[in-house]
This record gives C-alpha cells, structure tokens and sequence, in this order.
C-alpha cells in the first residue's frame, strides 16, 4: 500500500471529496478493489476527503456511482499535473536540466583544495608544491593518487614530518605536520667537540666530558671549541671522548629602526565601496564597474567559493572587492617623542623572540641623530645556553 501511495506522488493524484450516506461502504469497495487511498478527512457524518492516484480515478467513480455518493475533485498534485503547468516555459526546463547535469559532472572534479597546516606552522610555498604534484582545482578526482603525490612532496622538502590527503565530495583536504628543527644527534660513541653557535661572553662552563676550552669571561664566536672532545692523563696521553657539558653565555638580541620627525600616516574613515564578479574556474565575468568616489583608499580583494554541501564545492565564486577610504594625516614628532616610539615598537619585537623573560639581564638602547629621522638601536641581553655537538674527523 504504502508503495501505491509514493507511487501516486510521483505518477500524480487528486484530492476527493464524497458526499453520502454510504461512506463505510465506498471505503470498503476501495479497499477490496484494492485501490489505493490515503489522507482521509471525516469531515461530516456524511462527508469525506482523501487523495487517491491518477490511474484509480474512474474505478473510484464507478464505486461511488455504486454507493450513490457524490463525488467532486478538490486538487490535483504530482509531476504529471507540475508539468503540464509550465510546459510553455520550455527554457526553464532547458536550464534546469542543464544546471542538474553541470551538478553531476562537476562532482567528478576537485574545486576546492583546503590545506590544513597543523598547530599554525606555516610552510613556505606550500601551495606551488602540492599544486605542482598534481593536486589543483578543475583534476579529476579519478587522477588523484594520494600517496604518490604526498610521495613526490616529500622527497623534495624536509620540512615535513607528516602528510595526508583526503578527497570529500569536491573538497580535496591537505593536512600538513611541520617537521621540528633538530640538531644532529650524534651517537654516544662516537667523538665529538662542543662549538659555539652564538657570539656571547660565557658566563658558566662545566664540562662534564672533555676538557674545557674556554674561561668565564671569554668572548666566544660561532664555531668555537667550548669543550673539547679529547682528554689528556699523565700516562694515559690524549684520550678521544663524545663531549658533555653545560655553556651558559651572555648573548646580544638587537633591533634597528628608523623613525622620521615628519611622516604621513593613513587612517581609515570607515566608509567603504563593494564591487562583484563571478568567476568560472578560470573565467571571470565583471559586473558593471563605477569610478570610485573615493581619492585615496585601501582595496581588499576576498572570494567566497560556492558550494551546495559542506564539502561539495562549485566551480564558481564570487569575487569580492571592498575599497576602504582612508585619509592621509601629517604629523610632526619631536625628536623625544620619535625616540619614545622606536624604542616602543623594538621593545615590543624583543619581548616577542625572547620566551624566558627571566633571562633578561641587561638592555641597552643606542641613538643617532640623522637629517630629518633618527637611528634607534635597542640590544637585549640574555642569559642562554650555547653550543652544539660537531663530529670530530681524523
């Protein structure tokens, strides 16, 4: 029955109203004819509505001639009737369908490619290298062979330590690990010294294995013997180790600017002017464009891909351009005041390199006056651990 029913939705149906005093009667002829009716309404002893399918709609006459019950057509509904009422409006039907195959063969594309770069590392040129690996908008999906492509990207940076692609609908999501910085490690057994990597004063050395090469005091250079990988006895002679220790040294973190007495400075007056225009994958069709009336601005460019799912995207976008005016203001510093915000802004860069704020033992800030701007130079110094294993060769 239920079958009947979606059925009927799809062939058409009518809604019914019958009027008698044999309404139990009609039912059950229906029913025993087996046609199929639903959505029924009593709504008075002698009254009822309900719907029934295009193809039942004579037998359900002859039945309630049979009855004597009166019968009149409320509605008519399904696809069969939608059609008939607009079938002189042929080029909607046109683009609908063409709008429904585009759909379907679009899904058979890549329009999106979404790289994820984990915990905000960013990697350099990223997007050229997973594009030129095969992985870019308007491919087949059939084409795409993940692990080849995350293959290729690898053997060709080492800045990666792990990688996935993930093809959902029409999205194609890149996830990318950054590989940590690390020294080389140097087995245990093998000889090695320990070398400078920063210029600094030491100010702490203990060398636990090896032989100290240098003093609290010292100024040291990058590439620097720290401790030596070797140790010398009265009758053992020299004795090749891998070098252990501790090198703390006062290191230098400086930063420069320049700052002129006289600048201009733009500020944004919060009124702003959107133009729109669609793209096509590669094609790009412009709406209309006005002059701006704005003298001076600042333009933003945005696109906002189209798409129907969460991750079925379209082959379309809409480009957004959003000009912001802005008005451009003189100011005059004094020299203090010029001072006050160079050393301001440095501070604010050294405070964000430096993690351990406690390491901090010293600033210096240095000054020079030049025609029209002054030189500001702000030198942090810090308390840190120096020094890296480098493999003794013979």
């Amino acid at each position: 029955m239920i079958i009947r029913i979606w059925i009927g939705y799809i062939i058409g149906y009518l809604g019914i109203t019958i009027e008698g005093y044999y309404i139990e009667r009609f039912i059950n002829m229906c029913r025993s004819n087996k046609i199929a009716i639903w959505h029924l309404k009593r709504k008075k002893d002698i009254q009822l509505d309900f719907r029934v399918g295009i193809q039942d709609f004579k037998e359900i006459c002859r039945i309630a001639k049979k009855t004597k019950c009166k019968i009149k057509i409320n509605g008519k509904r399904g696809l069969p009737f939608l059609l008939h009422r607009y079938k002189k409006r042929k080029i909607f039907f046109v683009f609908l369908l063409l709008m429904i195959s585009l759909t379907v063969l679009s899904s058979y594309f890549v329009w999106n490619v979404d790289i994820v770069e984990e915990n905000g590392q960013e990697l350099e040129n990223i997007e050229k290298d997973i594009e030129a690996a095969g992985l870019k908008i308007g491919e087949w999906k059939s084409k795409i062979n993940a692990k080849e492509m995350i293959n290729k990207i690898r053997l060709q940076r080492n800045d990666i330590a792990w990688m996935g692609i993930e093809l959902k609908g029409t999205n194609a999501i890149v996830k990318v690990v950054k590989a940590d910085e690390k020294p080389e490690i140097i087995n245990e057994e093998e000889y090695c010294s320990i070398m400078a990597d920063k210029v600094g004063i030491i100010t702490k050395i203990n060398a636990q294995t090896g032989m100290a090469n240098v003093k609290v005091g010292d100024t040291v250079n990058i590439g620097d013997t720290l401790i030596n990988g070797w140790m010398e006895g009265k009758y053992t002679g020299i004795r090749y180790v891998h070098a252990k220790g501790e090198v703390e040294a006062k290191v230098w973190h400086t930063k420069y600017i320049n700052v002129p007495y006289n600048t201009t400075e733009r500020i944004e007056t919060g009124n702003i002017e959107n133009q729109y225009a669609i793209k096509f994958n590669n094609f790009k069709i412009n709406f209309p464009k006005k002059l701006s009336k704005f003298e001076i601005y600042d333009t933003i460019e945005t696109e906002n891909k189209m798409k129907l799912f969460s991750d079925f995207y379209l082959p379309i976008s809409i480009l957004k351009t959003t000009k912001k005016e802005v008005e451009e203001v003189q100011k005059n510093y004094e020299k203090e005041e010029a001072k006050n915000i160079g050393i301001e802004q440095l501070e604010q860069q050294l405070e964000q390199e430096i993690q351990d704020k406690e390491s901090i033992v010293g600033k210096n800030i240095n000054t020079y006056e030049k025609e029209g701007s002054i030189d500001i130079y702000v030198t942090y110094e810090v308390l840190e651990s120096i020094g890296t294993n480098e493999k003794i060769v013979f």
